[in-house]
Formats: structure tokens, C-alpha cells, sequence
């Protein structure tokens, strides 16, 4: 239960440094006078630090020691977050995006949570399970939550202490820094009991194989959709359409955080009586449709209203998900296959934001959006074509049960 709640303690400051920059990169890369394909590249190379940080750590956080390598993520963060609020070219803004791991998500979906997520389970029992998962993801969109209140700082800062604008937005980012290097306390207290016993290395079943082969390739595409529709973006969108500032932006994903937070208390409830499938695809599908309305709504209080009833249904798959992948595979599995599913979403959305940004640049602010929610619509069907007669032990253990 300690080391649970050190977790649940890490993914919140962290997901508290991530809600509040994701909010503000893209104001603040506009506001130096970057034009979005310029800003879609920075988030980009931001998002490819993450994926190669998740490689890395799928590769050999296991064998350098969890509690070591999560201390040493949360360092390079904090470096990176650091330089990235001092640098001025596109160049070294992207450098420092690269190497810091610098998440333009606006949710915390980086490399920690492979290691993270690989521990969780071993803290709870199967049925429970999914309920640790929920929550672990309540608190870290109640970050995300609190992030988004907190990108009101520059404004506050111009107007109480008379900071400059880029000056005001630089120093915001230096707090982002301090949060991921505050999370570098607390890796060190986790118990031993966190590691992998020494022995041979761990091989993955063909059978785990083919099962994460799928779900990867399904992964990929939806996040390929998210990539379109990262925190960042979504911010220049509201900025730029409506002529919104970090005042009325900061409090919208404040909202939107806490209507994620809920859903993961929900999607708990509900899984437990539809499954967890059924429970990422029906959620998944209304929240993607919901997301065209924004696109086409013709005010920011009408987006605003919109985007928040997208929110409140479209992360009921993320604790579901990870409590899937962590329940098909095997205990001695979970690094492999939390590293190799985080590694093809942090690819996805790598990939995507650098064309999000030349499609609002040379299309519309809304094609993004348009484009992400039919890519999400797609994973979906397939996602229900592909696994909905492969269920969970728990949920077939309990179907035997119901039998009897």
C-alpha cells in the first residue's frame, strides 16, 4: 500500500507539471511569433523524446533497477523542462522538447508510466485490479485538473507582479521543471519489493506476442488520432479561432481534467458489469462524434460546452485499457508489454502533431480536429472486431461463476 501511494503521489506532480504546460507550450510558441507546422514540429520533437524514452526504459528499466531508472526520468524531465523555458531558436527549442521528454499531450502518458504501470498490479489482487488503475488515474487527471488552473499563472504574474509577457510564460515553465524535479524525492522511498528478482532475462510467450502484436498495431492508429489533438494544439485552436487567452483556456482544461477524473471512477463501475471492451469502445465512439461539433461550433462557449461533454466520456478506455494489456499477459510480462503498447502510442503521437500544425497552418484550425475523430472512430470498430470475444481472466472466471 506504500508503494502505491508513492506512486499515486509521483503521477500526481507529475501529471500537474504535464496539465500545465500542455496548456501553455502553444501560447507560448505563438506568442514568439512561431507559426503552427513550426509549433506542431516542437511539440513533435517533444513527443519523440518521450517514445524514445520509452524504448529505453521497455529495454532496460528492469535491469538498471525501477526505482533507479524512474529517479533518473524524472531528472532528464526536469533538465529539459528547465532548458526548454531559456531557449529562444526553433532549434534549440526542439532540442531541448527531445531531450527532456517536454509534454505537449497535456496528460501524462510518458515513459515513467511503463514502469509505473508494470508495479501497480503487483499492489492489489486481479479483481481489484482495475479499481487501482482507476484510480491512479483519477489522481493523475486531478493533476491534470489542477495543471490547467495553473496556466493562469503568466496572467496572474503580468498583472499583480507586472512580469513581461514572454517573461511571465518563461517562468511557468521553470515551475513545470521544478514539479517533474520534486517527483525525484520520492522514487527513492519505494520498497525493494518493486524490482525484478535477478535471474535470466525475461522472454515473452508467443502467445503474449501475438496478443500485443494486435493491440500495438490498434494502439498505433489511435494514437496516431490523439497526436492531432494534443493539449498544445487544441490550445493554439481556442487561441487562435476565438481569440481566447490562457484565461479562459487554463480554466476550460481545468474542467475538461475533472470530467476525465470522474470518467475513471465510472469506467470502473461500468466495466465490472459490460466488460472492459465494451467498456473502451462504447465510451470511445459518442466522445470521437462529439469532437466534430467543437470543430464546427461558432463560439468559444459553445466549443467550451462541447468539448467538455467529449471529455467526460473519451478516457473511460484509459484505465480499462491498461488493466486489459496488464491482465492477457503475464506478472513477469507487464514491463514488456506496458513498454512495447506506451512505445507505439508515444510513436503516434510523435508523428502526428508536426502535420496537425501544417494542416491548420494550410487548411483550417479545424481539420485537425475533424481528422483526429475519424482515426479514433476506426480503432474503435477494429478494436471491438478484434478483441471482444478475448476476455480478462477475472471477467470469464467471473461469467464460469455466474453459470454455476
Amino acid at each position: 500500500m506504500r508503494d502505491r501511494r508513492l506512486l499515486y503521489a509521483s503521477a500526481f506532480l507529475r501529471a500537474l507539471a504535464t496539465g500545465m504546460v500542455g496548456v501553455l507550450i502553444g501560447i507560448y510558441l505563438a506568442k514568439l511569433d512561431f507559426d503552427p507546422a513550426t509549433i506542431g514540429v516542437i511539440v513533435g520533437a517533444g513527443l519523440a523524446g518521450g517514445a524514445v524514452a520509452t524504448l529505453i526504459t521497455t529495454l532496460v528499466g528492469d535491469r538498471v533497477g525501477r526505482r533507479r531508472f524512474l529517479l533518473v526520468l524524472a531528472l532528464t524531465g526536469a533538465a529539459g523542462g528547465a532548458a526548454f523555458a531559456v531557449a529562444t531558436s526553433p532549434l534549440m527549442l526542439a532540442i531541448s522538447a527531445f531531450l527532456g521528454a517536454v509534454n505537449g499531450m497535456g496528460r501524462d502518458r510518458g515513459a515513467a508510466l511503463v514502469l509505473e504501470q508494470a508495479v501497480l498490479p503487483a499492489t492489489t489482487t486481479a479483481a481489484g485490479r482495475t479499481s487501482a488503475f482507476a484510480w491512479y488515474n483519477v489522481l493523475q487527471d486531478a493533476g491534470h485538473a489542477l495543471g490547467g488552473i495553473a496556466a493562469t499563472l503568466p496572467v496572474v504574474l503580468r498583472q499583480v507582479g507586472g512580469v513581461g509577457e514572454i517573461a511571465s510564460l518563461r517562468a511557468a515553465i521553470g515551475g513545470y521543471a521544478l514539479l517533474l524535479f520534486a517527483t525525484a524525492f520520492l522514487y527513492p522511498l519505494l520498497s525493494p519489493a518493486v524490482e525484478i528478482p535477478p535471474g535470466p532475462r525475461v522472454r515473452v510467450s508467443a502467445e503474449s506476442r501475438r496478443v500485443l502484436a494486435k493491440i500495438s498495431a490498434l494502439f498505433a492508429l489511435d494514437s496516431l488520432g490523439g497526436g492531432f489533438l494534443t493539449t498544445a494544439l487544441l490550445s493554439v485552436f481556442f487561441y487562435e479561432r476565438f481569440g481566447v487567452t490562457e484565461a479562459a483556456i487554463g480554466p476550460l482544461f481545468f474542467a475538461a481534467r475533472i470530467a476525465n477524473a470522474l470518467s475513471h471512477l465510472g469506467a470502473a463501475w461500468l466495466a465490472r458489469r459490460i466488460g472492459l471492451v465494451n467498456t473502451m469502445v462504447f465510451t470511445h465512439v459518442p466522445s470521437s462524434l462529439l469532437l466534430l461539433t467543437v470543430a464546427i461550433a461558432p463560439s468559444f462557449w459553445v466549443a467550451a460546452f462541447f468539448f467538455l461533454l467529449r471529455e467526460g466520456l473519451v478516457e473511460m478506455d484509459v484505465p480499462t485499457r491498461q488493466s486489459y494489456v496488464m491482465a492477457v499477459v503475464r506478472p513477469d510480462e507487464r514491463t514488456a508489454a506496458s513498454g512495447v503498447t506506451h512505445l507505439v502510442r508515444m510513436a503516434g503521437w510523435a508523428i502526428a502533431p508536426p502535420f496537425a500544425g501544417l494542416f491548420m497552418q494550410g487548411a483550417s484550425l479545424a481539420t485537425p480536429l475533424i481528422g483526429g475523430a475519424g482515426l479514433k472512430v476506426l480503432y474503435d470498430v477494429l478494436l471491438y472486431a478484434a478483441f471482444r470475444r478475448q476476455r480478462p481472466p477475472e471477467e470469464v472466471e467471473g461469467q464460469r461463476t455466474t453459470r454455476e
